[in-house]
């Protein structure tokens, strides 16, 4: 069967409820398989589409009364087509046109793009006529809607392939950086390679800056395979040497794992802000009452207050109280809880380097940034270290916008920064969103150049209004009802997409749509293997940046005051 010979004719249909397409005789039914990507030869325009459910039909009740024995095949052949026969349901997602070319009849000519320039890529709002020709999508249509990865005018990325097609999707990655998005999917369907793939595309086409909370050390130097046999795959410092540093908040753990050149990274007790505790009080156990004397105690001794009350006696806790109308039995909790933080590797009485100050300088360079956690893995402390440094960069980015809106130089436009944060519901529910910097950034940071890139197996748990910011979802196989309803929050047509979703392979297969991509496609994702290596990646490491880039990151100096 050739792309050029016509699968079926369009028998009914309308714009909402999509269109009912009767196969060819000679089509076989099998071969029709939901997630298929189908072209209808309208008069002026192609209208191509996504296949979302294959039905069987007969031209009689009597057929089905009374059907044929298995072993009749002559006369399952001749009822083949016209006594029973097979339909299809279409979606129509774009409405595809030469540039400049709106009257034209398709009929007689096949478009032939050179560029996307000469491409115009229309929302449907209209329907093909009555036996209008249905073919398999080509190559040509599938470049005319998603793009090729050496379009001069498009940063594109290809994400992988048509699950019956070997033919490119590609992600526009200038759109994707724009706004926050989120990778999803249960535990097991490959998340974290499809991260790796997407920050892989940032990278090598430089379409922003990354700043990667690597819970679980998966994205620096190198992460284990799932399968039978124990295998690694390489990590983004091992592909990018030249652009990609790696901080650790578990030294011991980072050089037993034989990371090269990762450098340490500290949090004192002066850079943690009542807020902070704030996000993590299930985790500290802290109650409202503890909190709000954490503010007078802020009050009074300012950015040393958790220093301050980790040495007060009780006769000094006694004396404040009644100065200062303070509650002694919640700063007594509040102190005793507050000790768990003094477990935490990374956290340090006082520190003299300004940690955060030289990760905005690597940032500004052009470098991207892995913060591993090694054995710092639990909740509480991924969450309290992601929260205070993004809290750091949220301001830093919010001055440098509001100088580049004032001044209006480019030399003043800050890069692009794409955060990925993990166990993303953590910091986005609807109970804490309010109070961590993550929601903040979802909501609004697009317009300071800050965007997410959220990975997560609980889709649920974020709040609706952050949901409905995330550009572009790249969805992995869900089985949980509420999960699926969330990546579709905000959808036009979830219902024939919730079918395709359920539909999807445990493995290497995902549905995107979005932002980043002219409408939502299944795919079968690219391998993460040594021939991805060799496309994307530049390992050179007599390139990597070592004494000029370390050296003027850790002389950076912020004016933050942290």
């Amino acid at each position: 069967m050739t792309a050029e010979h016509p699968l079926g004719s369009v028998i009914q249909g309308s714009l909402s409820q999509g269109l009912e397409v009767r196969l060819h005789p000679d089509v076989l039914v099998e071969d029709m398989r939901v997630g298929k990507f189908l072209v209808v030869e309208g008069v002026r325009s192609r209208f191509f589409c996504m296949l979302t459910d294959v039905t069987l039909g007969t031209a009689s009740t009597r057929i089905l009364a009374n059907p044929p024995d298995p072993a009749n095949t002559f006369l399952q052949e001749v009822l083949a087509g016209s006594g029973t026969y097979g339909t299809i349901a279409l979606t129509p997602m774009l409405m595809i046109q030469q540039a400049g070319q709106a009257g034209r009849s398709l009929a007689s000519e096949r478009m032939q793009p050179n560029s996307s320039a000469e491409i115009e890529l229309l929302p449907v709002k209209t329907i093909p006529a009555h036996f209008s020709q249905v073919y398999d999508a080509s190559e040509r249509d599938f470049r005319a809607v998603f793009g090729w990865e050496d379009d001069p005018l498009r940063r594109n990325f290809a994400i992988g392939q048509p699950i019956d097609m070997n033919v490119p999707v590609c992600l526009d990655l200038d759109r994707f950086v724009e706004r926050s998005n989120g990778i999803f999917g249960k535990s097991g369907t490959g998340k974290s390679f499809l991260t790796r793939l997407l920050l892989s595309g940032i990278i090598r086409k430089q379409a922003a800056v990354n700043l990667i909370f690597d819970m679980h050390s998966e994205y620096g130097w190198e992460a284990t395979r799932e399968g039978k046999h124990f295998s690694t795959v390489k990590g983004l410092r091992q592909l990018f040497p030249g652009e990609v540093q790696i901080y650790t908040l578990d030294p011991d753990s980072t050089k037993r794992r034989g990371v090269r050149d990762a450098q340490e990274l500290y949090i004192s007790f002066d850079q943690i802000e009542v807020e902070d505790l704030t996000l993590v009080r299930g985790e500290l156990n802290l109650s409202e009452a503890s909190l709000e004397n954490a503010i007078i105690l802020r009050n009074e001794f300012g950015k040393s207050w958790i220093s301050r009350l980790l040495t007060m006696t009780n006769e000094e806790i006694q004396e404040f109280c009644e100065t200062k109308m303070g509650s002694k039995s919640s700063i007594m909790a509040l102190q005793r809880k507050l000790t768990r933080l003094c477990d935490l590797k990374y956290i340090r009485q006082t520190s003299t380097r300004n940690y955060v100050g030289e990760l905005l300088a690597v940032l500004e360079a052009g470098q991207h940034i892995v913060i591993e956690f090694g054995s710092q893995a639990n909740l509480l402390s991924y969450m309290l270290a992601t929260n205070i440094i993004a809290r750091r960069i949220h301001q830093a980015y919010v001055l440098k916008a509001e100088k580049f809106l004032q001044t209006k130089n480019v030399s003043d436009r800050p890069r692009q920064l794409v955060i990925t944060i993990e166990e993303a519901h953590r910091f986005l529910d609807p109970a804490t969103v309010r109070q961590t910097i993550f929601g903040v950034i979802a909501r609004e940071m697009r317009k300071y150049f800050v965007t997410l890139l959220v990975v997560d197996q609980r889709p649920s748990g974020i709040d609706n209004e952050v949901m409905s910011q995330i550009g572009t979802r790249i969805t992995a196989l869900l089985n949980d009802e509420k999960d699926i309803d969330a990546i579709f929050t905000g959808i036009s047509g979830a219902q024939s997409l919730r079918s395709v979703l359920a539909k999807l392979d445990s493995k290497q297969q995902a549905l995107i749509l979005g932002h980043a991509t002219p409408m939502p496609v299944v795919v079968r994702t690219r391998p993460y293997d040594a021939t991805f290596y060799a496309e994307i990646g530049t390992p050179d490491w007599d390139a990597a940046p070592t004494a000029a880039v370390l050296k003027a990151a850790k002389a950076a100096r912020s004016d933050l005051g942290i």
